[in-house]
């Protein structure tokens, strides 16, 4: 029974350790890492930088789709399917891609929620299935997943954490994808700290 739990534990460990992240760069206060996506070539990302700015603030800007024109350049087009503020919302969009690539376009549900003893708040957001019918002329992006995380510190500031990975399909070289994958949270969170932060006393 011992050497089974230590087994178990040696195990756990190397799980743990195959999913760490990797430090890639920081620039602008915005701290970004990648890491191997479990079953995929493709590279998950995570960015993280502190703000000092409201809740309320960072609120009416984060996970708020009505106002994604800030989003994505290449988003050409956005609608919203159903939306219950601060619980979830469920959107979809179009990405322009270049030719000779065809458009992508993704159906999502994103999800709140709030600790009510810590304030921090969580919008994880993952594919709509069923919803919105595929088109003949576009691939449909269907392994995809992000998550925001904003959290008061005791300093007054709020941390933010920008997690995803989203697989394109279609043909799309790994390396390719791996090469740009950190500019998503560096414009993002870039444009965030843009629109909310504070000036300081």
């Amino acid at each position: 029974m011992r050497f089974f739990l230590v087994l178990i534990y040696f195990l756990a460990g190397i799980q743990i350790f195959a999913q760490s992240w990797d430090f890639i760069k920081e620039r602008d206060g915005i701290k970004i890492y990648t890491r191997n996506e479990k079953g995929s070539a493709l590279k998950s990302f995570k960015g993280v930088m502190e703000v000092n700015s409201t809740m309320e603030m960072i609120g009416t800007v984060v996970g708020n789709v009505k106002n994604f024109d800030w989003w994505d350049e290449d988003i050409k087009e956005l609608q919203v399917i159903a939306n219950e503020d601060n619980v979830f919302t469920q959107y979809y969009l179009i990405y322009d891609v270049p030719w000779p690539l065809q458009d992508r376009d993704l159906c999502a549900d994103a999800r709140v929620t709030i600790d009510s003893s810590s304030g921090k708040k969580i919008i994880y957001a993952t594919p709509l299935f069923g919803v919105i019918p595929e088109k003949t002329d576009m691939v449909r992006i269907k392994n995809y997943w992000q998550r925001w995380t904003i959290e008061p510190l005791h300093n007054g500031m709020k941390r933010l954490i920008l997690e995803g990975f989203v697989d394109p399909g279609g043909i799309v070289p790994a390396w390719l994808y791996n090469m740009v994958i950190t500019d998503t949270p560096l414009n993002l969170m870039g444009e965030v700290k843009k629109r909310v932060e504070l000036p300081r006393d």
